[in-house]
């Protein structure tokens, strides 16, 4: 942003209005350049569109979507401080909802918008949970486990009555999962609700490193209640993004490992490899590997002791918030660290990562890459640490993926019924339901959009009475 020049991107629309300058202001106080697929996405923010934004890590994508809201209020006065929830922020992981906090707020404070913004996630107490539900702010940032909490309380619709949109942050990492299929069933609820009283619910998605963009957004957007498609846009922002993938090669291939290790025979080329740069994220692929990264790390340089952090989701709240801040401020040397300090998050000082194991994929790779050089016009770069010999052979195919521009797509999964059970059960905490109306509401998402009378009624009847495994029971 700072500077750059757009190329590549998807034109801007003619006729922004003079809404758009408001933010235009607030870049330009920044020193950033607006590039053309934000204003896109403000323009077709105020003129009630719904879509997906894809673009490389770090071009600016949330605040592509964040001025939408902003520049709608400012556009309908912007004095008055706005009633009630307004905009549904949902992000797939705890350390991702503090960075995306902080990214939403700096506007802001910076102008002296009257305009509120909080988390509600696992990390929030119970006492700024019930704070939250008797005065909500305006933008809420949640995960889809606490949006169905949300759901399932009596005055849920009530609670939503003022929503004006929803963005999905990293769609990509829900999307073929569970969770992406809880998100498209809280969606079709809150769609219902909008859509009886008001215009429809604008909803965006952000995304990055995938391959079946007209998918995901199908996904995201959901179905009409005939079965056609609902309408959406695509917004590609095709910023070039330098990204170098090398990997550390061992010093006698002949006696590494081929299978079974963690890969610790590299640490003396990782430790070298993280003095290179001023801050490092060293991933892993389970908790107990970066368990034994980090002991291994600080038994070889004892004098990083206080430099060096440990971050995964078993951790306390306080200790992730603790290296999250010592990592933005620029104090911790290297940090040995699992999928949760994998998407999104803006930690300026990263200059170097590394990928210990498989990447298990092109996307996650480029992903984590993005990590380093956070910023546009700054080069990526993930070395690899193989544990074995054939991690090697798979880190050359994703350098080779990468240049021809190979990056596998995330299939959407199809009417999981545990899922829905569980749906149900949150909506009849919440109020309540008709059967035949939650069943039109269900077939409007792309999950279960051809969902069968027949699996209906089993599902109906599993909530019911526990089905033909637990009907037999008494205490059921």
């Amino acid at each position: 942003r700072r500077g750059m020049k757009q190329t590549r991107s998807e034109p801007a629309p003619a006729g922004h209005g003079g809404n758009l300058q408001f933010a235009e202001a607030w870049f330009e106080g920044r020193g950033w350049h607006v590039f053309d697929f934000q204003r896109t996405v403000w323009q077709a923010y105020l003129d009630g569109q719904s879509g997906l934004i894809h673009a490389p890590t770090g071009t600016g994508k949330t605040l592509a979507a964040w001025w939408g809201p902003l520049l709608a209020w400012q556009g309908s006065g912007g004095i008055e401080p706005p009633r009630g929830l307004r905009v549904l922020w949902i992000t797939p992981l705890r350390a991702l909802a503090a960075d995306s906090e902080q990214s939403l707020l700096a506007p802001i404070r910076e102008l002296g918008l009257s305009w509120t913004v909080e988390r509600r996630t696992g990390d929030v107490s119970s006492y700024a949970k019930q704070r939250q539900l008797k005065k909500p702010p305006n933008t809420l940032i949640t995960t889809p486990e606490s949006l169905s909490l949300l759901l399932s309380q009596q005055n849920a619709r009530e609670y939503f009555t003022q929503l004006e949109a929803v963005i999905v942050d990293e769609w990509h990492e829900l999307l073929a999962s569970k969770r992406g299929v809880q998100t498209e069933l809280c969606l079709a609820r809150l769609r219902a609700w909008r859509g009886a009283e008001g215009p429809a619910l604008r909803t965006w998605g952000l995304s990055a490193t995938l391959g079946n963009l007209d998918t995901a957004m199908s996904v995201l957007m959901g179905v009409q209640p005939d079965g056609s498609p609902r309408p959406g846009r695509l917004v590609q922002g095709l910023l070039p993004k330098a990204i170098v993938i090398d990997s550390l090669i061992p010093e006698q291939i002949e006696r590494f490992p081929w299978a079974g290790h963690l890969g610790l025979k590299m640490l003396p080329q990782a430790i070298a490899a993280i003095e290179e740069g001023k801050t490092a994220l060293v991933f892993t692929n389970t908790r107990s590997q970066t368990e034994s990264w980090f002991q291994a790390l600080l038994d070889a340089r004892p004098d990083w002791a206080g430099e060096i952090a440990l971050h995964h989701g078993s951790l306390s709240a306080e200790t992730r918030d603790f290296v999250e801040n010592g990592l933005r401020a620029g104090l911790l040397r290297c940090v040995v660290c699992t999928s949760s300090l994998d998407l999104g998050v803006d930690f300026s000082p990263v200059d170097r990562v590394l990928q210990v194991g498989s990447p298990k994929g092109v996307a996650r790779l480029l992903q984590r890459a993005g990590r380093s050089g956070h910023q546009p016009g700054v080069t990526s770069r993930v070395t690899c640490v193989p544990t074995h010999a054939f991690e090697l052979i798979e880190a050359a195919a994703v350098r080779r993926a990468l240049v021809e521009g190979h990056i596998e797509g995330r299939n959407p999964l199809a009417k999981p019924l545990d899922v829905l059970v569980q749906h149900l059960v949150t909506i009849g905490l919440g109020g309540g339901f008709v059967a035949e109306e939650l069943l039109a509401e269900v077939r409007t998402t792309y999950a279960y959009r051809g969902l069968t009378d027949t699996e209906w009624r089993w599902v109906l009847d599993f909530v019911g009475n526990g089905g033909h495994a637990l009907d037999a029971y008494p205490e059921y």
